[in-house]
């Protein structure tokens, strides 16, 4: 029995040992050499094009992109000290592997799970990139052993010096730069022996991801990547508090010129792209790179011309005020494939004065009034409960909502003005605020966030971070993708997503990779998406808002919008034909605000030009009518079915199914047989200043002298001074209804009569001046009757 035993015993240790020395053969039997590592420092180049393969720009080294290698001693200690901190803080003190990894990853593959890579010390991480290149992408145990083994050998064939700058010098740090000179030079323009602590932790922080911390492309992501790095800088013991405080607080400057370059904003948006295909695995980087975009070089000069001469223009003569414009950004879409023709991403790349390496195009700012097409295609959309129809009515009149944060929210159009009951076709074309609320309001903010979301508008986040502030243009959004969304309504209502890269080829010509091309997903209905069109090409029904004939107006059908903040920090213009999509942002990359400069003198200039330049002897195109619309006749006032009081009707495009029923009952005969309004009470202040004839008014009636009111200002308001903004455009509507029988109403502030006027609208305009004030009117009665409202108080502080 005994010798039974052991002899099972001596099969069990036999079959072990067999399976072990088997799993070691199989993990081990091809293990690359570590003497391997000198061939393998040598990285390919690659060539970026326009799609007609004209060169935008080269990585010269035929072995790979920039790279330079530096001995220890000229590499800085920050840099060092950094990397160690965000890397392998026991670099110095371990074998080269991390031995906790290696028992998390054999008791995950034990239980049937995928090994997942992280945790790697440095060593492992030199032994993986130039060794392992071609396991890089596997998540296995056998991979994990292997690296652990060359990280274990290194470590005893090289000093953790000389592997730290093995790290160092051949390290991706993102924009084809490996190593830290080449990272050096290419964010900063400076040797990596120049570098101080705040560039030292900006650039430790790349190696990880580089295509998302990427500086030039994601400069926020990047600061907030540095942060992270200098507190575990201090965490490690390389810093005190005060010298980290001291670095996040540092202002960096970036390289203007990391190369030369066509369109440098779009090559670093591609560099970006190839990044991550690399670390995805799809494109192996040993290989030379052929990558065609989807740019029009031929195009891309002429908007970048247009867009610096036109800031050029901004630069004041002698004597004139300074409008401060500084900067801008364009970008041209073909709406029916989402392919970038055109990306202009500042005024002059190369000009540091203006932050000019930064891509403002892919920048978040707030989107003005520009963000209102998409609430009114949400308000249009049949497919809702009371869905709007172009010749909905909006009552435009001074209207106080709440915010999120229970804080009263007043809007006001950009002329100041109440214009009544105005149709949403009027409204949306021109952009006035007050309706683009009330829509928000009838629509909701989770669909309108929903449906942006939808377009590719990616960054507003939750709905419930917003209150109907949102209308005016209260998220942020980037050029890129706002424009995008709005291409989706040239391509009736099919949104495709934006794309720059057309496909790469190796130097032989062989296809390397081509994107997918999804088809159109339709977004929004196209029916809805025509009406939004119709409307933003309706010169007619933008003249309230911006004139007849304004630089809006193209020689051709044209949908447009513009878009202004408040304090004048941005402003946009994004426009479109059935083929063709032009966006322009103007405005100051620093968020310095301009001064009195809208959408409509700012981007508008550039992009008539640039629509003009590019269609230049191409026909008219219109958009494509779909099925399912019908026109109908409607009273002008309300929306509704004309009667026979009515006095003016217009004619109005529908979606099927959405016709008015009903008859308009704002237009009635008096008992006197005279036609009169009956107006909700909200909309009498407003007529009354336009003179119109409301139904009490008519019977006999009147609202007699004793109602003489102010309707603006409002009394006890606090209103602020806006530094940096000229203080001639900072002023106070000062405002009273008519009253029948009125001859003539003065205007008094501070007892000081500001103006007399003796026909409705009864409305003057005062220029803020610190300290308490006191507004009344005084009027005269056709009898001679001398009538006066109650006094308004405010207060004026800076």
């Amino acid at each position: 029995m005994r010798t039974l035993l052991k002899s099972n015993l001596v099969r069990i240790l036999l079959l072990a040992a067999s399976v072990v020395l088997t799993f070691l053969v199989y993990t081990f039997y091809d293990l690359p050499s570590i003497r391997l590592i000198p061939e393998n420092l040598n990285q390919p180049s690659v060539r970026i094009t326009d799609r007609g393969g004209r060169l935008l720009y080269e990585i010269i080294p035929a072995t790979g992109g920039r790279n330079a290698v530096l001995s220890v001693a000229n590499i800085p200690q920050c840099m060092k000290d950094a990397t160690i901190a965000v890397e392998d803080g026991n670099f110095y003190n371990n074998p080269g592997v991390d031995v906790a990894g290696i028992i998390r990853a054999l008791w995950i593959n034990i239980q049937g799970g995928e090994t997942l890579a992280g945790g790697s010390t440095i060593t492992q991480q030199v032994a993986r990139t130039l060794l392992l290149s071609d396991e890089v992408t596997e998540r296995t145990l056998r991979r994990k052993l292997r690296e652990s083994v060359l990280a274990w050998q290194l470590t005893r064939a090289y000093s953790k010096d000389e592997i730290l700058a093995l790290y160092l010098n051949q390290i991706y740090y993102g924009g084809m730069a490996y190593g830290i000179e080449a990272a050096a030079q290419t964010y900063f323009g400076k040797s990596a022996s120049d570098l101080l602590l705040p560039e030292c932790a900006l650039l430790a922080g790349l190696p990880q991801t580089p295509g998302v911390y990427n500086p030039f492309t994601n400069p926020d992501l990047a600061l907030e990547r540095q942060k992270v790095v200098l507190g575990l800088m201090e965490k490690s013991g390389f810093l005190t508090t005060e010298q980290r405080v001291d670095a996040e607080n540092s202002p960096l400057s970036y390289n203007a010129e990391p190369y030369p370059i066509e369109a440098p904003h779009f090559v670093w948006m591609i560099k970006d792209q190839l990044d991550e295909l690399y670390m995805s695995g799809q494109l192996n980087a040993e290989q030379s790179l052929v990558i065609r975009t989807t740019l029009d070089l031929s195009m891309q000069n002429l908007a970048e011309e247009i867009v610096e001469r036109r800031i050029e223009l901004f630069k004041p003569l002698e004597g004139q005020i300074n409008p401060n414009v500084k900067n801008a950004a364009l970008v041209v879409l073909d709406p029916h494939t989402g392919e970038i023709l055109t990306l202009v991403g500042s005024a002059d790349y190369f000009d540091a004065s203006i932050d000019g390496a930064l891509n403002m195009a892919t920048a978040r700012r707030q989107s003005g009034s520009a963000f209102k097409p998409i609430i009114y295609a949400a308000a249009l959309d049949p497919i809702h409960v009371n869905a709007f129809t172009a010749a909905t009515s909006i009552l435009d009149v001074s209207t106080t909502f709440t915010t999120k944060d229970g804080q009263p929210y007043k809007p006001v159009n950009y002329d100041g003005k109440e214009h009544g009951f105005v149709s949403v076709r009027e409204s949306l074309a021109s952009s006035l605020n007050v309706p683009a609320v009330l829509t928000l309001e009838h629509v909701g903010i989770e669909n309108v966030v929903s449906l942006a979301n939808q377009l590719g508008i990616r960054s507003l986040g939750e709905p419930r971070n917003y209150d109907l502030s949102l209308a005016l243009g209260g998220g942020t959004m980037n050029l890129l993708e706002l424009s995008g969304a709005y291409a989706a309504l040239a391509n009736e209502g099919g949104y495709v997503q934006v794309t720059s890269i057309l496909e790469i080829r190796d130097a032989d010509g062989n296809l390397l990779y081509e994107p997918e091309r999804p088809a159109a997903r339709q977004v929004i209905d196209p029916r809805v998406a025509w009406l939004i069109s119709d409307i933003l090409s309706d010169d007619h029904a933008r003249a309230t808002g911006f004139s007849l004939n304004s630089v809006l107006k193209l020689d051709r059908t044209a949908a447009v919008k513009t878009g202004t903040t408040t304090n004048f920090h941005d402003n946009w213009t994004i426009g479109y034909t059935p083929d063709l999509l032009v966006g322009v942002w103007v405005g100051n990359s620093d968020r310095e605000a301009m001064h009195n400069v809208t959408g409509l003198t700012g981007a508008a200039p550039i992009w008539h030009e640039t629509m003009r330049s590019i269609l230049q002897g191409r026909p008219d195109a219109k958009f494509t009518q779909p099925i399912g619309l019908a026109q109908l006749d409607v009273c002008s006032l309300s929306g509704l079915l004309p009667t026979e009081a009515c006095q003016h009707t217009k004619t109005e495009w529908f979606i099927e199914g959405t016709q008015p029923t009903a008859y308009d009952t704002f237009y009635q005969r008096s008992t006197t047989g005279e036609i009169v309004l009956v107006l909700p009470i909200e909309a009498q202040a407003w007529a009354r200043s336009q003179g119109l004839p409301l139904l009490d008014e008519a019977n006999g009636n009147p609202l007699g002298a004793d109602s003489l009111t102010l309707t603006s200002p409002i009394d006890n308001t606090t209103y602020r001074i806006t530094p940096n903004l000229d203080l001639s455009a900072q002023q106070l509507s000062f405002s009273a209804p008519t009253v029948p029988g009125l001859a003539q109403m003065t205007f008094f502030v501070d007892g000081i009569p500001l103006a007399t006027l003796s026909s409705p609208p009864y409305q003057v305009w005062w220029t803020l001046s610190l300290g308490e004030h006191r507004f009344w009117v005084e009027g005269v009665m056709t009898n001679g009757e001398t009538v006066k409202s109650s006094v308004v108080t405010v207060v004026v502080v800076e």
